[in-house]
């Protein structure tokens, strides 16, 4: 999680919501890292969860990103768990709830949908403090400009 956590501190310093992603192999093995590009990117889907997948799928050739884990400063959006499902991520490791968007647990709870094909074991508030500390700090800046 303190990969993810400095991927979304690279976040915060560009001026992105500081959102940061890590996924790993079985093995532990760091397959890719990112952090949230929506805003340099003018593209709404440069999310650090779907950047980090995107990596990963393209080092190993392979959109199924089987025996993995992904570890991310903030719980998920809809777009991005469905994303983490497509991909087969066996593990979502996050940092703090995102009671506005997050697909997790806290508005929607993908992870405990049966209707889909795949479930993703969830593991909540890894450095909780931190990570909505991050969050917190970045949007009472925006409010003060």
């Amino acid at each position: 999680m303190q990969l993810a956590i400095q991927e979304a501190i690279i976040a915060q310093q560009k001026g992105e919501v500081p959102v940061g992603a890590v996924l790993v192999d079985a093995d532990g093995g760091v397959l890719a890292t990112a952090h949230n590009q929506s805003i340099f990117r003018s593209d709404p889907t440069a999310h650090a969860e779907v950047l980090v997948l995107r990596q990963a799928a393209q080092r190993l050739g392979n959109y199924r990103l089987l025996s993995t884990r992904l570890y991310v400063t903030v719980e998920p959006c809809v777009m991005c768990m469905g994303a983490i499902i497509h991909a087969r991520v066996s593990i979502l490791a996050f940092g703090t709830r995102d009671s506005k968007w997050g697909a997790a647990g806290s508005l929607y709870d993908f992870a405990e949908d049966h209707r889909f094909n795949h479930r993703v074991a969830v593991i909540g508030e890894i450095c909780q403090e931190t990570c909505r500390k991050l969050m917190q700090d970045f949007f009472q800046e925006k409010r003060r400009i």
